[in-house]
């Protein structure tokens, strides 16, 4: 008979054997964790031991607060240095991170895509066969087999449901008893008759009526104690008795429990320190917000009493009873504090007379003479001149040192008292640049300029001596505020004596225009003219301040002044073409054409060989209707000045006069010496063009393009021409080109997304778009495209997107503008088109935009300023505005009627 022992029971156990390791008693893993045939430690004895052991040290910090520090400094404060400490170093760490992010990311991507490959999910196992359930069809779903349970087959299971129990008789007995029928009344029913209550033996009744009457008896007399005892009528004013009860500020728990928590606080305070003035002012001040008034008065009161020598203990009783009351309060705290300003004047206020208040300053003057508050007030107070007059020469004896109440007593005194007081005062406050100041500007209107300046001189060297010396910057601040009084002479002459303190001779002209832009920042016109007239008369070679000088006259000045700035400029600086043209186009402007043809007449003597000035020259003549004045200036330019645009302008003219086969030799010969000139093949192409002449302009836009590949308007005028002619493959191929010759060029992907928008290829346009984008992020121009392209319900996402990308982009601002504009939001549309024209005003584009907005939705008067400004600005660039404006239909319109063109033709 074979044995029931199996062979292994008697042996050794294997080496690294533990018990119970593989039904799971040291935990377990799945197959989804470790993956197939991952191996398992060496030796699990040293796994153990190796666990437990971390366990057990790490016993204690698995207790400890991760924010308390150990070790040696483990009772110290936690304070501010410390956590900006913390912040610093995490701010440290955290950077030292993001310098590792990449590397680091790739390595743990590397070895997660590594790991993966030597041992993949189950999910991955099993891919091949979760695609092979793809072709199981519904029927034979439906027929697989239920899962058993496979572990516990062979358990037998009760069913709960088939279990009983014995029910003991008292339940069966309650149940019988619920559903039993009753014919007759029981001994306690039968003794009381029915069923009514019983009541007590003393046989008293509970009577709601008599607890009502009771209740509106309690709620007269609390009525009654509102009444007024006298005459009987009630103070509750029924109208605005639930208003009132609105008023009432209902406090949460939180915050009574706070009043409360302070309330003791200031009690203790002045408990334990009576004569601490501000804790009786905080203790009543506590109970006024929590709306007990007569509290806080009480608690006042008695600060008072125990503070009698503090004035804000007074002035807070004051404040927080009524006038009368508050009268009553400062009368008796100018007993004890005769010498208080404070009080004083607060009893002024509080009177309603001004002969009351009158009364109270001289009393208050009587005990404090020396107060210059005091003596202003009542001053102020005067209403006769003569009466202020004498109150401020009494004030004066007795505040000497004050410069307000002598500058004071100075305006109101007649010319030569005026100077007698300011010498007093002089005498008296030898120290103060306001009394010399005050001497110069009363100078100035006798009309003593000289005399102003010759205190201002004497001011700055006796100030130098006495040893009050103002920096420059502190004279130009007087100066400024003279301007601002209206004191412009005296402004003047504070510049003239001032303006070169400190200054080394190599900085004056960098310091003097900065100090002069500042001031014309500040809206200080006139101390700006000063420091240019200054500055001028130390540098008047220096055509740059000329400029600058000459566009603040242009910009804040008269016509005269600006004229007889210009003839001084030219004068000590003939060679400046651009002080020679301002004065031509200021006498144009004024409709004088004679002086502006004598202006550059005399240009010419100074600069034969000028450019600008033959060219200026020509404009004048061709905008007056002298065509063959402007010929003839235009054939000596080309002997004398024989640059390209002057040859550019001589074809222009003759393009202009329709005389095309002189402009086509023209160019012909102006090529020859000016290859390389873009604008001179462009006009030769659009000439062509015009004519019809389609293979011509096909050759000269290639010829032109060989010499001027860097040139943008030629590619996209020769790939407008091959779109004219129905060939749009070859419009791609030549803008293609140009952006492979110009890349990053956000005009040409514009266009070419354009040409597939035109020829109704969207998903081209949008697929050109993307990638112009990625190649041109910053561009105004291709995110403008980008924002139109979009859905509606989307534009406004993109247009944010826009924004952060393109900051004060003209382009993206005025595409904005439209956005509101189309949403019907008109002022928000305004704000955004205003800013359009201020970030950029020499875009004509934005002006059309801002003019065509206010004639849908703004008033004539909107749109004559837009028209105003825009004629101001003298716009010349823009898509549109240029394309019109160099129109030859359109040729010497004014920039109004361009303006209105362009405006017709947005869409």
């Amino acid at each position: 008979m074979f044995s029931v022992t199996k062979d292994f029971m008697n042996k050794e156990a294997p080496p690294n054997y533990v018990a119970g390791l593989g039904r799971g008693a040291t935990g377990f893993t799945t197959r989804s964790d470790i993956g197939p045939a991952r191996e398992g430690p060496a030796d699990f004895s040293d796994a153990l031991q190796k666990k437990a052991q971390q366990e057990e040290d790490d016993d204690d910090e698995r207790f400890q607060d991760p924010d308390n520090e150990t070790g040696l400094f483990a009772s110290a404060p936690y304070e501010e240095d410390d956590e900006e400490a913390d912040k610093i170093y995490e701010a440290i760490d955290q950077k030292m991170d993001e310098r590792r992010k990449a590397r680091r990311e790739a390595r743990e991507k590397e070895e997660l895509e590594k790991y993966r490959a030597e041992r993949p999910k189950i999910q991955q196992q099993f891919a091949d066969l979760k695609r092979g359930l793809a072709i199981v069809s519904d029927d034979e779903w439906a027929n697989l087999p239920d899962v058993g349970d496979l572990v516990g087959k062979n358990r037998k299971k009760t069913n709960l449901r088939e279990r009983y129990y014995a029910v003991p008789d008292s339940l069966l007995e309650k149940a019988r008893e619920e559903n039993k029928y009753v014919t007759a009344l029981d001994a306690q029913q039968q003794k009381f008759g029915g069923f009514q209550t019983p009541a007590p033996d003393s046989g008293m009744m509970t009577n709601f009526i008599e607890i009502g009457q009771a209740r509106d008896k309690v709620l007269s007399l609390k009525l009654d104690q509102i009444s007024d005892s006298v005459s009987g009528q009630t103070t509750v004013d029924p109208k605005g008795y639930l208003t009132d009860l609105n008023s009432v500020v209902i406090k949460s728990d939180a915050e009574i429990g706070d009043i409360k928590k302070a309330r003791l606080l200031l009690n203790s305070v002045i408990s334990t320190n009576p004569k601490h003035a501000p804790g009786w002012i905080a203790a009543a001040r506590l109970e006024e917000v929590a709306g007990k008034l007569a509290q806080a008065r009480s608690i006042i009161a008695k600060g008072c009493e125990e503070c009698p020598k503090n004035e804000d203990v007074w002035l807070e009783a004051a404040r927080l009873n009524n006038a009368d009351n508050g009268r009553t309060i400062l009368a008796n705290a100018v007993r004890h504090l005769p010498q208080s300003v404070k009080i004083w004047l607060q009893a002024v206020k509080l009177e309603t007379d001004i002969k009351a208040q009158k009364k109270v300053l001289r009393r208050a003057l009587e005990y404090v003479p020396n107060s210059v508050k005091l003596w202003k007030a009542a001053v102020n107070m005067e209403e006769n001149p003569s009466d202020a007059r004498i109150l401020l020469a009494r004030a004066t004896e007795l505040v000497p040192l004050s410069v307000d109440l002598w500058l004071a007593l100075a305006r109101l005194e007649s010319y030569e008292n005026a100077k007698k007081v300011l010498n007093k005062a002089r005498g008296q406050i030898p120290t103060s640049h306001d009394i010399w100041i005050a001497a110069a500007c009363l100078e100035e209107q006798q009309g003593n300029e000289k005399m102003t300046d010759r205190i201002i001189a004497k001011a700055v060297t006796v100030l130098s001596e006495k040893g009050s010396v103002l920096g420059r910057d502190q004279w130009l601040q007087e100066a400024e505020k003279c301007e601002r009084e209206g004191s412009v002479g005296t402004c003047q002459a504070i510049v003239r004596n001032t303006i070169g303190m400190g200054i080394e001779e190599q900085d004056k002209k960098t310091i003097w225009l900065e100090d002069a832009e500042s001031c014309i920042l500040h809206g200080s016109i006139e101390t700006a003219r000063a420091i240019f007239a200054q500055a001028l008369k130390t540098f008047p070679g220096k055509k740059s301040i000329w400029r600058k000088a000459a566009f603040l006259e242009k910009s804040h000045g008269t016509r005269d002044s600006l004229e007889e700035l210009l003839q001084r400029a030219v004068r000590f600086c003939p060679q400046a073409e651009v002080l020679w043209l301002m004065g031509a186009k200021e006498k144009w402007l004024a409709g004088d054409v004679n002086g502006a043809r004598f202006i550059l007449t005399e240009a010419f003597k100074a600069n034969p060989n000028s450019e600008q000035i033959w060219l200026a020259a020509v404009k004048l003549e061709a905008e007056n209707g002298e065509y063959e004045r402007a010929r003839m200036l235009l054939h000596k330019a080309r002997d004398k000045a024989d640059t390209e645009k002057v040859w550019m302008k001589s074809i222009v003219l003759e393009r202009q006069l329709k005389k095309i086969t002189e402009a086509l030799a023209m160019l012909d010969e102006a090529l020859n010496k000016y290859p390389t000139f873009d604008k001179l093949w462009m006009i030769k192409g659009q000439i062509e063009d015009e004519k019809g002449d389609l293979p011509a302009a096909r050759a000269t836009y290639a010829k032109a393009l060989k010499n001027c590949p860097k040139s943008i308007p030629l590619w996209i005028l020769a790939s407008r021409l091959e779109e004219k002619a129905c060939f749009l493959i070859k419009a791609r191929a030549t803008l293609e080109r140009g952006r492979l010759l110009n890349p990053k060029t956000p005009e040409l992907w514009c266009e070419a997304i354009r040409v597939e928008l035109r020829g109704n290829n969207t998903n081209m346009a949008k697929a050109l778009l993307a990638k112009a984008l990625q190649e041109c992020p910053n561009s105004g121009l291709l995110w403008s495209e980008a924002i139109f392209m979009e859905p509606r319900p989307q534009r406004k996402t993109k247009s944010v997107d826009a924004l952060k990308k393109c900051d004060n982009d003209p382009i993206i601002i005025m595409t904005i503008a439209r956005l509101f504009w189309a949403e019907r939001k008109v002022d928000k549309a305004r704000t955004w088109f205003e800013k359009a024209v201020k970030v950029d005003p020499d875009r004509g584009d934005s002006w059309a935009w801002f003019y065509k907005f206010e004639c849908q939705h703004g008033t004539e008067q909107q749109q004559q300023d837009v028209i105003t400004r825009c004629v101001t600005a003298e716009p010349h660039h823009g898509e549109q505005w240029q394309i019109v404006a160099k129109d030859m239909k359109n040729v010497g319109k004014s920039i109004e009627e361009i303006l209105k063109l362009v405006s017709n033709i947005l869409s």
